[in-house]
């Protein structure tokens, strides 16, 4: 091959710079295509905007219908406790010698529960009613000193002076007699208090000393409830304590059934803590409710307050806690939804009692609120043109 064809060779064409150009006019081909469509879409007044009103968003709506007072099913709850509790042990100390009930016993009053070992008090006893009669024998014979001395005062044989030493000897003799007598009488007490008994009829709940134990003065061994007299003590708002009537008779409801109860008093002071009036009630019958048991007082009252009863699903939360809802109004014929501001005043479960700005006749709009933009156009589908606090209520029940 001669050096001229090798140079030509050199100087032809590489395939890949032809596939280059033709890609790149194909891009500049398709640009230009895509510029045509965009301009013939413009309109002569300007860019191309959508001219379209969008489509109503159906809405479920309830008229409103509003009421002047609020009925309030309000439940209060409390604790049924037995009337008297004592925890039982003796005043003196001493080594327990026997114990004769246990726990789950149901005792009567004046029962012996438990005793104590009494032997030195017993002793000390025995010392006293000794004491008790020396004291007497020397009384005895100071009565029989004064009489012979007052004969001999007659005789003219003594002075008065002895006659009054043997009246002194003869009361101070007395007063040793009543001395030994509160001696023994205090040892006796002693004795007494280191019985354990019974002060009223109940069961035996705890029992914390076996025999053979030493149990301090005051140390519990017992405890008694009284199980034939339970109260239920219940707080109230201090507004519902005047509605309630001392003496009365009201159910109670727990999980045992419903317990008859009678009004027997209010503490009239409101405890800090719970902002409440405690209340007590006597449980008719004892066997109708067991201690510890959870009772309900229900209490139905009406308040004065202009507003109406709402599904939950109608409002959302808003600023200073309040709350939002949507109403649907006509605007050049025309229905938008626009918000209003409502205040919450009691709720119960899905449906809550407002006041706010709300008049007879309005569509409030009851759910998807999420959906919804102040101004928006909505189609309303009116569900009912009853009260929706009564529509509530009876969904409720």
């Amino acid at each position: 091959m001669s050096d001229a064809q090798t140079v030509g060779m050199e100087r032809s064409p590489n395939p890949n710079f032809f596939k280059g150009l033709v890609f790149l006019a194909s891009l500049a081909l398709v640009g230009v295509l895509l510029a045509i469509f965009v301009l013939g879409q413009r309109s002569e007044d300007g860019p191309l905007v959508p001219t379209a009103t969008p489509d109503p968003l159906a809405v479920d709506v309830i008229e409103a219908s509003m009421s002047t007072t609020l009925r309030l099913e309000e439940r209060f709850t409390g604790l049924v406790n037995p009337r008297r509790t004592s925890q039982l042990g003796p005043q003196t100390g001493g080594r327990i010698t026997r114990l004769y009930a246990d726990v789950g016993d149901r005792v009567e009053s004046g029962r012996l529960l438990a005793s104590l070992d009494t032997r030195a008090l017993e002793a000390r006893l025995a010392a006293a009613e000794a004491s008790i009669v020396e004291a007497e024998a020397a009384y005895t014979l100071a009565l029989a000193t004064v009489q012979r001395q007052q004969t001999l005062l007659d005789k003219g044989h003594v002075s008065q002076q002895r006659v009054d030493e043997a009246i002194a000897q003869s009361d101070s003799a007395n007063a040793r007699i009543a001395a030994a007598k509160a001696q023994a009488a205090t040892v006796q007490v002693e004795i007494d208090l280191a019985r354990i008994t019974a002060p009223y009829s109940g069961v035996i709940t705890a029992r914390m000393a076996d025999e053979g134990a030493i149990a301090a003065p005051g140390q519990p061994v017992f405890e008694l409830i009284e199980s034939d007299r339970l109260e239920a003590r219940i707080g109230l708002p201090a507004s519902v304590i005047d509605d309630l009537t001392i003496g009365e008779i009201y159910t109670l409801s727990s999980d045992q059934g419903d317990v008859a109860s009678q009004l027997r008093a209010t503490t009239g002071v409101i405890e800090a803590g719970q902002r409440s009036v405690t209340t007590i009630f006597d449980i008719q019958d004892a066997k109708a409710v067991s201690s510890g048991a959870v009772v309900r007082l229900n209490i139905d009252r009406d308040v004065e307050e202009r507003g109406l009863w709402l599904p939950v699903s109608a409002l959302a939360e808003a600023e200073r806690g309040l709350w939002s809802l949507y109403i649907v109004r006509d605007v050049d014929g025309d229905a938008r939804a626009y918000k209003s501001v409502v205040e919450i005043v009691h709720s119960e479960g899905d449906r809550a009692y407002v006041r706010g700005g709300l008049n007879d006749g309005d569509l409030i709009i009851l759910d998807g609120l999420q959906r919804i933009t102040p101004g928006q156009p909505v189609s309303p589908r009116q569900t009912s043109s009853t009260n929706a606090g009564q529509q509530a209520a009876v969904s409720g029940r």
